[in-house]
């Protein structure tokens, strides 16, 4: 990585900036001349806005995806202080995040280029919605443990304004939630950082970890920092007891914008973990430890909980929300029983969920723009009016539960048989119990909208299609639910990738 890559992956942030002082002045400008009244921009203005962010989105996405797979670069920015830099290095892990990072963003903005129609404040959303994406990309290609906290504190602030963008008491008072909760996880994860610099001889990602030969005189302290920090960045992932934000936030920004956050922010808190523990501390360390059998219970016990919460939610995004919750902890459990399978199976589902739950929570957006329903029982008869909206949401659907060819099957195989494999005692069989009870739920909160969509039966009131379904909200839907089909059906190119990572490590 050089300057020029650093400067490309921030013209979308620098864009974004400009984007939002220039919205608010235009804001203040329509404030003193209409008395308040509501700014309707016109379609001209539109049309130039989104293709200014079309343009600087696509330079900067090509840049990512070209130099992130053409060899391992780095970068240092500054010197923060005499042995910590602000550190970029470009490795495997960083090309898997960053890729999905950019492909799921992509096909959000298209979707949004439409749906925020319905929203308004476009030229708001659209600069912090830049914004973010630049953070997390710096993120994913952070070098050493303080770059990687720096953006992950700044993704946390920059991504507040897509919560709440309506504006309401509910999305302010859900935006201050996942302002408390990001904050206590990420000062959980301060500790872990401030003791793990004691004992380590570098804060640089190395695979075996950085650990000192002093560090075993002091494994106490060392494993509940561990664990602080499983806490912390948890948090952001939804593991419990950190979670609550999920259901109260996603409900509530613009479902675009809730496809980003479901699929992908989330699992910045899912890249710290595999950066503290894979990369710094080792696995070797926890191995067999109560910081281990902590983790998957928490795993687990996170996953039954929001099958369950997600089962009983009528209100659609807040039923995909809890879903959240429950499938990014099998991806945390995957990590927690450090082994091969479970490493490879806990990356593939972090690419699955985020192409699936991206795609769900983009056709909830269609049920909001198209329809305007907002509950599961307000669905009954749409596939009748949206036949190619419905089998794309249940193609997701069936992808999220695992059912073959769809890549959700491949990805939770291999969470079962690493947990199988494992020498983790009851966990070996709890595990794969619980997934297994987790996608019957699963199947038992997302399939009845294609049951009752398809055959709703003689008492049903005909569904009136406010907006059209266009092709700016049809596109999205289509590549994301084929990529879904597509890692089912040829998975091996990817796995053998995530198998020679896993052994890199474990």
């Amino acid at each position: 990585m050089n300057g020029l890559f650093f400067i490309l992956v921030m013209l979308p942030a620098l864009a974004g900036i400009l984007f939002v002082a220039s919205s608010f002045v235009d804001h203040s400008k329509i404030t003193n001349l209409t008395g308040g009244k509501e700014n309707i921009p016109e379609e001209g203005n539109l049309s130039a806005l989104h293709g200014a962010v079309a343009l600087i989105l696509g330079i900067s996405m090509a840049s990512v995806l070209y130099l992130a797979w053409t060899g391992e670069r780095e970068f240092v920015l500054f010197q923060l202080m005499e042995d910590v830099p602000i550190y970029f290095h470009i490795d495997a892990i960083g090309r898997i995040f960053s890729t999905i990072v950019t492909i799921v963003w992509a096909l959000a903005g298209i979707f949004s280029f439409v749906y925020m129609k319905h929203e308004g404040e476009e030229k708001r959303y659209f600069g912090f919605f830049m914004i973010v994406y630049s953070v997390l990309i710096l993120l994913d290609f952070s070098g050493n443990l303080i770059t990687m906290y720096c953006f992950y504190e700044m993704m946390t602030l920059t991504a507040l304004p897509l919560v709440f963008h309506n504006g309401s008491r509910e999305a302010i008072m859900a935006t201050l939630k996942y302002l408390f909760y990001s904050m206590c996880g990420a000062y959980l994860g301060l500790f872990g950082i401030f003791t793990l610099y004691r004992y380590c001889d570098s804060l640089v990602f190395t695979t075996g970890g950085t650990l000192s030969a002093a560090a075993v005189e002091h494994k106490g302290i060392l494993l509940i920092a561990i664990f602080c920090m499983l806490i912390g960045f948890g948090a952001k992932a939804g593991m419990f007891p950190l979670h609550g934000w999920l259901p109260a936030a996603h409900p509530v920004a613009p479902s675009p914008a809730s496809a980003v956050l479901s699929g992908l922010i989330v699992k910045s808190g899912v890249l710290c973990i595999i950066r503290s523990v894979f990369y710094i501390v080792g696995p070797d360390f926890i191995r067999g430890t109560w910081v281990q059998y902590a983790w998957m219970t928490l795993a687990l016990l996170t996953v039954f909980m929001g099958s369950m919460m997600a089962y009983l939610e009528p209100i659609v995004k807040k039923r995909l929300a809890y879903s959240t919750v429950s499938q990014i902890s099998y991806i945390l459990f995957g990590l927690a029983v450090l082994n091969e399978d479970g490493f490879v199976g806990a990356l593939l589902h972090v690419i699955c969920h985020a192409f699936i739950k991206s795609g769900l929570f983009l056709s909830a957006g269609v049920f909001l723009f198209c329809l305007h329903k907002t509950r599961v029982e307000e669905l009954k008869g749409i596939g009748k009016k949206m036949p190619v909206f419905l089998w794309c949401w249940t193609f997701f659907s069936l992808a999220l539960v695992g059912i073959p060819p769809f890549g959700g099957f491949v990805s939770k195989w291999y969470l079962a048989a690493g947990s199988l494999n494992a020498s983790i005692g009851i966990f070996r069989y709890l595990g794969p119990v619980i997934l297994l009870i987790s996608a019957l739920l699963t199947a038992g909160y997302l399939l009845p909208v294609t049951m009752n969509g398809f055959l709703p039966g003689e008492d049903y009131e005909e569904i009136t299609i406010l907006h059209p379904f266009s092709k700016g909200l049809a596109i999205p839907l289509l590549v994301l639910a084929a990529l879904s089909l597509v890692l089912g059906l040829f998975p091996n190119p990817i796995l053998g990738f995530l198998t020679e990572i896993a052994r890199t490590i474990l």
